[in-house]
């Protein structure tokens, strides 16, 4: 009666786990004469939702990418932003806006976080920003001194970039 439960390894790909599944359990919800290594496939107009390459209502294809209840996209990438003048930068989905700041030399800029996540503002290839971690509602300051371009991004979410432009 246990002879014929032999450990079958079953791939979960919605989990992304290996699952042990004694081989009785296999062939109860698979058809009757199934080959015991015979891979799981929907039956007529059924699909597995979830799975790679699914098809069908539910398919996993019509859901947007990551983790369930996330709602994190990338902002959309066009041509390069155009650069604006002023002193404030808003962190809000999940970018700097702006994308490109100019200031003159001896401006204070001021980064706060509209997002529900929490943001950095770090300088990249040298520059000196370096917030913490920003919850919302929090800022950070920075004034800077010297002219030239000043590459930063958010280090919890490095897709997120920008630049401040600083002249004479």
């Amino acid at each position: 009666m246990f002879s014929d439960r032999v450990p079958r390894r079953v791939a979960v790909p919605a989990l992304g786990v290996l699952v042990l599944v004694p081989a009785l359990l296999l062939t109860s919800c698979g058809s009757p004469g199934r080959a015991p290594d015979a891979a799981l496939s929907p039956g007529a107009h059924q699909s597995l939702a979830g799975t790679p390459g699914a098809r069908g209502p539910g398919a996993a294809a019509s859901r947007p990418p990551g983790m369930p209840g996330m709602t994190m996209r990338p902002p959309a990438r066009g041509g390069p932003a155009a650069p604006v003048a002023g002193n404030t930068v808003a962190i809000k989905n999940f970018a700097f806006a702006p994308a490109t700041l100019t200031v003159k030399a001896g401006t204070k800029v001021t980064w706060t976080n509209q997002d529900t996540d929490a943001h950095t503002v770090t300088g990249q290839n040298g520059a000196p920003l370096r917030s913490p971690a920003l919850d919302t509602g929090k800022s950070y300051s920075y004034t800077f001194t010297k002219p030239g371009s000043y590459a930063y991004l958010c280090t919890i979410h490095p897709f997120m970039t920008a630049k401040v432009t600083v002249t004479r």
